[in-house]
């Protein structure tokens, strides 16, 4: 059995939907934030010395696998390659892109736009510097998405999950609204799904959803 020790409102609600899209069996374990500092709590240290969330444990594998992307990728092995690289090249290439872009040049910016929220007086300032460089990405993402229903090709991948998560806090905080259609409809779709649905059902509470 899978356990997913799953932070409320976090990016591992990410890993329950793939689960759901994969049909493999899995339960969780729900931690809650620190109301004042919204950290995560001390007991995920006990799971991984990081105290972060997503991780898995795999009765199955013997193993502990931490960070989405990781994590993503073992799942995906796990089931056969299902919602794994598309066959050809390119599609193959895009694939692989999206699984390092989305945490790795999007989601940063988008961090420290909701880390200066917090300041107060030249907090707001920053973000005003900060969001041209948002737009930037999400002008990219919406010039994708135009070409193509789905971030590799014609068919949801993994890449799409993993994308789900920064493009959600973008709608929520960085200005991500009808003025980039291709993007609002593919967030639109992606929470349409039945195993997105299931997911959010599970994990309970997820703020940017």
């Amino acid at each position: 059995m899978i356990t997913v020790h799953h932070l409320e409102n976090s990016r591992s609600q990410r890993i329950l939907w793939l689960l759901e899209e994969l049909g493999l069996p899995y339960e969780i374990r729900r931690y809650a934030r620190n109301p004042k500092t919204m950290l995560a709590p001390p007991e995920l240290r006990t799971v991984h010395p990081l105290g972060k969330s997503p991780v898995i444990v795999d009765d199955e594998g013997n193993c502990t696998v931490a960070e989405t992307g990781a994590i993503i990728a073992y799942l995906v092995d796990k089931a056969g390659g299902r919602l794994g690289p598309p066959a050809d090249e390119t599609s193959m290439l895009r694939y692989r892109f999206y699984l390092h872009y989305a945490e790795g040049s999007l989601m940063p910016p988008l961090l420290v736009k909701l880390v200066l929220g917090k300041v107060p007086l030249l907090g707001g300032m920053a973000q005003k510097r900060i969001q041209p460089m948002i737009d930037v990405h999400l002008d990219f993402v919406e010039s994708e998405l135009t070409s193509r229903p789905w971030f590799a090709g014609d068919k949801l991948t993994a890449a799409d999950i993993i994308m789900s998560f920064p493009l959600e806090a973008a709608r929520d905080r960085a200005r991500l609204d009808a003025s980039r259609p291709a993007t609002s409809a593919w967030l639109d779709t992606i929470h349409s799904r039945p195993a997105y649905k299931a997911a959010l059902s599970r994990g309970g509470p997820y703020r940017l959803a």
